[in-house]
């Protein structure tokens, strides 16, 4: 009967190996994290460039040449 327990806890901690493997091996929405980070990435770039613009353009129209 030992030998039998041994056999299955072997069966049993090989299936679990191999599930963890799988596991670990899937991507499954990775691409699409990276996707929506880079897009709000992109967002924020585009807003700081707005701020940025209006600021720069502010301050030149506020000059004085006169």
């Amino acid at each position: 009967m030992r030998h039998f327990t041994r056999f299955c806890r072997r069966i049993a901690s090989r299936d679990h190996v191999a599930t963890l493997r799988h596991k670990i091996r899937r991507d499954d929405g990775y691409t699409t994290e990276t996707i929506v980070v880079t897009a709000l990435l992109a967002l924020l770039a585009i807003g700081a460039l707005g701020v940025i613009t209006s600021k720069v353009l502010g301050r030149a129209n506020g000059i004085d040449l006169g």
